[in-house]
This record gives structure tokens, C-alpha cells and sequence, in this order.
């Protein structure tokens, strides 16, 4: 079983430490992880990101076209990563910075 996820926000909001605490809790069960940080000048700030692919199996890519999850931390990241989560994943938002509304079906 493979499972994959997206975190995204602005810089020091704690997402490629989400992203590295979730890779190291796959590590810890034995799991084959990968986690893929995007940033650069972001960390300052800007949007950042990062994938985590947890797995059974050795894990072929750490590249995601199409999250089962994404946990999403302001409009920006909502606006990308909102239209490429898989149909039935799971999509978690900080509706404090998110003034919108997904179009997702529940």
C-alpha cells in the first residue's frame, strides 16, 4: 500500500517539518518513505511545499501529479494543490488564512 500527501503553506508555518515528521514516522514502522521539499527564496516567507510518499514497496517517484491528501495552509497553496487531489482524497485547510470554499464533493 502506498500513500502519499501534500503540505503547503508560506514558510514558517512548520510545513517541511510536517513533511519530515510524517517521513520519519513512516521510517520508524519499517515503511519506505520519501520526502520531497519545494522551496527557496519561500522559506522566507513565500509558498512552500513538500511531498511525502509512505509505502510498503520501494517507492518508484517522490514526484505527485495527484495526491491522495494535501494539507494546505493559505489561499495560494489552496488555489494549487486543490484542483489535483485525487477524487475521495482527503483535503485539510486552515480555514483561519483560506477565505474560500472548496468545490470538492464531501
Amino acid at each position: 500500500m502506498e500513500h502519499n500527501v501534500v503540505i503547503a503553506g508560506f514558510g514558517g508555518q512548520g510545513v517541511m517539518l510536517i513533511g519530515e515528521l510524517l517521513a520519519h514516522a513512516g521510517m520508524d514502522e519499517g515503511k519506505e518513505v520519501t520526502w520531497l521539499p519545494s522551496y527557496g527564496p519561500e522559506q522566507r516567507g513565500g509558498t512552500a511545499n513538500c511531498a511525502v510518499v509512505i509505502a510498503d514497496e520501494p517507492i518508484a517517484s517522490p514526484i505527485l501529479t495527484d495526491p491522495q491528501a494535501a494539507i494546505v495552509f493559505n489561499r495560494q497553496s489552496f488555489d494549487k494543490f486543490e484542483p489535483v487531489v485525487e477524487k475521495g482524497g482527503l483535503l485539510v485547510l486552515d480555514s483561519t488564512l483560506i477565505d474560500r470554499k472548496s468545490s470538492r464533493a464531501i
